[in-house]
């Protein structure tokens, strides 16, 4: 049952109680991670009611479905643009659709969809703007956990898939952009946590995707940009928190339950 605005209120105060205790814990400022409202089979009043209580990004598995929401660029209370993530898994075909909604894709784990997302933003307009394309903030994604329903790089493949995509980005200038790939930002990675009910259990797949991703922004060059952390659910977001993640993503503790049957 989908939460009333007042309802939403009293859950986003109880969820920022908790992140601000987390981020306290772990000795990390509250603006070291950004909240993305996950407002999957959510309608778009909700989506308009959570605008009201200062949402700025919102989390999508589904291209259709960011698209019936947010290919009318949105305005948060602030005037700042509203941010669609898609962070489900998206097929070849739905690459383009996903390239023109999202501002973030946090889902990429081949060198086909990269090399696909490039072409594709290459030839697309950003905000009027026709002149040098769109520029896409992409996230890969490992299945940390190594759970066979679970979608992203394998965890044994993870790293050779970064010195690959390092060495077929060719130059780069100081902002990461590179000869091969100017339209892609990498940003950092992307895992979903044990799905166990115990938080703990997720801890050593959040330590491992934090490695993972020092490492490669040490580098610089094309991981100039590659310091974001997509970790961490309702269940499990303290423990990602402690872990360092910059970007939870929660959705029923937010929205209320969602009616699947839509």
């Amino acid at each position: 049952m989908e939460f009333t605005l007042d309802e939403m209120r009293e859950h986003l105060a109880a969820l920022e109680a908790r992140i601000s205790e987390a981020c306290k814990k772990a000795n990390r400022s509250r603006e070291s991670v950004k909240l993305v409202w996950v407002s999957k089979f959510h309608p778009a009043e909700a989506v308009e009611n959570a605008i009201a209580l200062g949402a700025h990004d919102f989390g999508e598995n589904r291209v259709q479905e960011a698209e019936l929401k947010f290919s009318v660029r949105r305005r948060a209370v602030d005037g700042s643009p509203v941010m669609c993530h898609v962070i489900g898994p998206v097929q070849s075909n739905k690459l383009k659709k996903a390239a023109i909604v999202a501002d973030c894709i946090h889902s990429i784990a081949s060198m086909e969809a990269v090399e696909k997302l490039e072409k594709v933003c290459a030839a697309l307009p950003y905000d009027g703007n026709v002149a040098d394309g769109k520029i896409l903030d992409i996230l890969f994604q490992v299945n940390a956990g190594e759970e066979e329903t679970k979608s992203g790089l394998d965890v044994a493949n993870a790293e050779k898939f970064l010195i690959n995509l390092e060495a077929c980005a060719g130059a780069c200038d100081n902002d990461g952009r590179s000869e091969n790939f100017p339209h892609l930002r990498f940003r950092g990675l992307m895992t979903i946590g044990k799905n166990t009910g115990n938080a703990e259990d997720s801890r050593d797949c959040f330590v491992f995707l934090r490695n993972l991703q020092q490492k490669f922004l040490s580098k610089g060059g094309v991981f100039a940009n590659f310091d974001q952390l997509s970790m961490g659910m309702t269940g499990d977001l303290e423990v990602a928190i402690e872990e360092g993640s910059t970007m939870i993503r929660v959705g029923t503790a937010l929205f209320g339950e969602r009616d699947y049957s839509k």
